[in-house]
């Protein structure tokens, strides 16, 4: 029995059970319970705002399981490492990976219960995938001393032959002669007639695979699995990840408008009063943070921008 009752009250409530009047417990069941504090007092690096030199992660800021402790643990002893060399903040931002939307969430919206990341609350989910975390996050932890000279390079020569195989199947052209429709219906695919298509387009449809291409690729290169698999994602989705990094695009222009620290939302008569007291207390660093924040709407974000505008016109 899973319990945080003391041993004296799990026997006595054991002994109710009928068959079990007479019952030993040779180990007693236990349950653990944790203190935590409001994740909105805290800022994108986990320091708690109004305590400066303290980082917290883990349960402590509401999430639950250990990869959204391991993830927090991370951030937050990079940020105290390099507050105590005297170095700039990291920050993850949503864009760049899961860790970095658990965090927004965590300090821009809050928790009422224990938190736990899932892949449904990254409207980024398409780009931040497993197969690309190296080409996205090695060059951020390079940047600050984590990652080598070498693993660095190693990941760049890999992204480059991912880069060039992707061009040379966009321009290789394959023929539509017997050979290549006979491969073509063999796979359950449509034949090609007049120009030919290139061994791009041809991989984009579902019926084939990169290895399958060897049969009519004039020269086909001897690749890796990984470089090959990720000209497989890259060509076959490509539609799709070019929308989503123009969605991203987008929502680095509100990501990159800082707001002003000193800013009293209160005293904003065009915000609506929840938005007022909801920034109030979050205090979002930037326009995108603001707009994440429950309770303030698309509308509040609009006024906001327009606040600032005319702040900024008024201090010249």
């Amino acid at each position: 029995m899973s319990s945080s009752l003391p041993e004296d009250v799990q026997r006595a409530f054991l002994r109710t059970i009928p068959g079990l009047e007479q019952v030993h417990i040779l180990r007693p069941g236990y349950a653990i319970e944790y203190d935590c504090i409001d994740p909105l007092q805290l800022d994108h690096t986990l320091a708690l705002r109004d305590v400066p030199g303290l980082w917290c992660a883990g349960q402590l800021c509401g999430s639950s399981g250990y990869e959204e402790a391991a993830g927090q643990g991370l951030i937050a002893g990079i940020n105290a490492a390099r507050w105590v060399q005297d170095k700039p903040p990291f920050v993850l931002k949503r864009r760049d990976g899961y860790i970095g939307t658990l965090i927004d969430d965590l300090v821009t919206r809050g928790t009422n219960e224990p938190y736990r990341m899932m892949t449904s609350r990254s409207e980024y989910r398409l780009i931040c995938r497993q197969d690309n975390a190296d080409s996205r996050l090695m060059p951020l932890g390079h940047a600050i001393g984590l990652i080598s000279d070498e693993r660095l390079a190693a990941m760049e020569t890999r992204q480059e032959q991912i880069r060039a195989e992707v061009s040379r199947l966009e321009k290789t052209i394959a023929p539509p002669n017997d050979k290549t429709n006979g491969f073509l219906e063999a796979h359950g695919t449509s034949p090609i007639a007049l120009r030919g298509a290139s061994l791009a387009d041809l991989l984009r449809r579902p019926q084939l695979c990169y290895e399958d291409l060897a049969e009519i690729d004039p020269a086909p290169p001897s690749l890796p699995r990984p470089v090959t698999e990720q000209v497989k994602i890259q060509i076959k989705y490509e539609g799709y990840i070019r929308r989503q990094l123009k969605d991203i695009e987008e929502q680095r222009r509100l990501e990159d408008s800082p707001l002003p620290p000193d800013i009293e939302y209160l005293a904003i008569r065009t915000l609506r009063t929840e938005a007022r007291q909801k920034l109030q207390a979050v205090r979002p660093e930037t326009l995108g943070q603001a707009g994440r924040i429950s309770g303030v709407s698309p509308a509040d974000v609009g006024a906001l921008m327009v606040y600032l505008s005319h702040r900024e016109e008024s201090s010249k």
